[in-house]
């Protein structure tokens, strides 16, 4: 057996410190694999809290801005009413421009969180409201029968809005057509 003692040494470390290296390969590898794994579920899971968070805030905005709606509709039919009967119109005339100004302060909040469809929605229910209000503040003739006809229109409008609303939460979708519509976000 002829061999060189401090060859077969060095030769046995260096297999030794591939073997190390190979480790620690793998050691990093898998680290990295986890830290990239951790870190894309996490951003998953902030993107849906988000989204959430806003569905949430579009939906009270929405809620919010419709019953304002309804509450102007009503204050003005409580006007014509008074109005038609000979009495004092004032409260309800009063009534119906807070609920005015409240509605306008409310569709700045839609228009910046809802989508293009909910907001072109919510301008034709303004218009609506709007000539509505106009019959309430100053009725003529057969003033009843004028509101209650523009009090339709605001309803047929409302329900567009609904409808519009109902989209842009995604709410009535499927799961799939709801996950491929924030992906195209």
């Amino acid at each position: 057996m002829s061999g060189d003692p401090v060859r077969g040494v060095r030769e046995g470390s260096l297999t030794g410190m591939a073997g190390q290296i190979i480790t620690l390969v793998g050691v990093l590898v898998g680290a990295l694999t986890s830290f990239f794994a951790t870190t894309m579920a996490e951003r998953a899971r902030f993107r849906r809290t988000l989204a959430t968070r806003w569905d949430e805030r579009k939906l009270d905005t929405y809620i919010e801005y419709i019953s304002c709606v309804k509450e102007a509709v009503r204050t003005a039919r409580q006007a014509v009413e008074a109005w038609e009967r000979g009495e004092d119109n004032s409260a309800p005339l009063s009534e119906m421009e807070a609920a005015e100004a409240r509605r306008s302060v409310l569709f700045e909040g839609l228009v910046l969180l809802s989508d293009d469809a909910a907001a072109e929605a919510a301008k034709t229910v303004n218009q609506r409201v709007w000539d509505l209000l106009e019959c309430a503040r100053h009725p003529v003739g057969d003033a009843s029968a004028r509101r209650l006809e523009l009090s339709m229109l605001v309803i047929d409008e409302l329900n567009g809005l609904h409808g519009a609303a109902r989209s842009d939460l995604t709410i009535g979708h499927t799961w799939s057509e709801a996950r491929a519509r924030t992906s195209a976000s």
